[in-house]
């Protein structure tokens, strides 16, 4: 229901916050009986493309062309790719190099965050390969030696990956310890909880379901709130000169 135009949702020059209220579903090519939720996308300013994939009954996707990080946010998921078969169930993830064809099926609903990037060679780095894991295998690490603030990082970090995708957790009343400005643009999907996000030079209160894109030196900064730790999946472009120099 619509309360003349309400919502959270806010669209800025630097940075948006897009609520449940206001997402939008599309088909998409290459997908059958899945339906797309487009959060960032170059249209928006973005260089890399996030949105949710939702899987009825016996849908699937197919891709191969861009890089493609999976991440399972509800149901159950099976991965074919390079000859192998993958169980996501949620929490899982999996990570597959640009022009590795594979598909993406459900038997029943599930729901997947998915992020694509175009790939930037860099010379003298190893090829990229597939990855599959589960969230709850990774070891959380302190952030800046705060206990209350844990980062699992769930793509490999060397110098083949030009992107890094963490999964963050704040125990109630933990925030970042300063506010950040970086190089690097972040797509963030609240997982759980909540709690109040700086965005550029506006504060927002955000819940999980919950989507933020921040570009590239916006002003951000986050603490967590209410009785339940909050947790964000996060993505950043990573490794890369910004002149693009040193690429093959």
């Amino acid at each position: 229901m619509h309360h003349l135009g309400s919502t959270r949702s806010s669209a800025k020059a630097n940075y948006l916050l897009q609520t449940p209220d206001t997402f939008v579903r599309c088909p998409q090519p290459g997908a059958d009986g899945v339906e797309f939720i487009i959060h960032a996308s170059p249209q928006l300013g973005a260089r890399f493309t996030q949105m949710t994939a939702e899987f009825s009954a016996g849908g699937s996707m197919s891709g191969g062309l861009r890089q493609r990080f999976i991440y399972v946010l509800d149901g159950k998921l099976e991965l074919k790719a390079g000859g192998k078969k993958y169980s996501l169930a949620p929490g899982k993830f999996a990570y597959l190099p640009g022009g590795t064809e594979h598909t993406l099926s459900a038997r029943g609903m599930a729901r997947a965050a998915i992020v694509e990037k175009p790939y930037e060679p860099e010379a003298g780095a190893d090829p990229p390969q597939i990855v599959a894991g589960d969230e709850d295998a990774v070891k959380p690490v302190a952030l800046m030696g705060d206990d209350a603030l844990r980062v699992r990082a769930l793509m490999p970090d060397g110098l083949a990956y030009d992107f890094a995708v963490n999964t963050m957790t704040y125990d109630p009343g933990a925030s970042l310890s300063m506010v950040e400005i970086h190089v690097m643009e972040h797509g963030l999907l609240m997982l759980e909880g909540g709690g109040i996000y700086r965005l550029g030079d506006d504060w927002h209160a955000v819940h999980a379901g919950d989507f933020i894109w921040m570009s590239a030196y916006c002003p951000q900064w986050f603490g967590a709130l209410g009785k339940r730790p909050a947790k964000y999946l996060i993505y950043k472009d990573w490794r890369r000169h910004p002149l693009g120099e040193g690429r093959e």
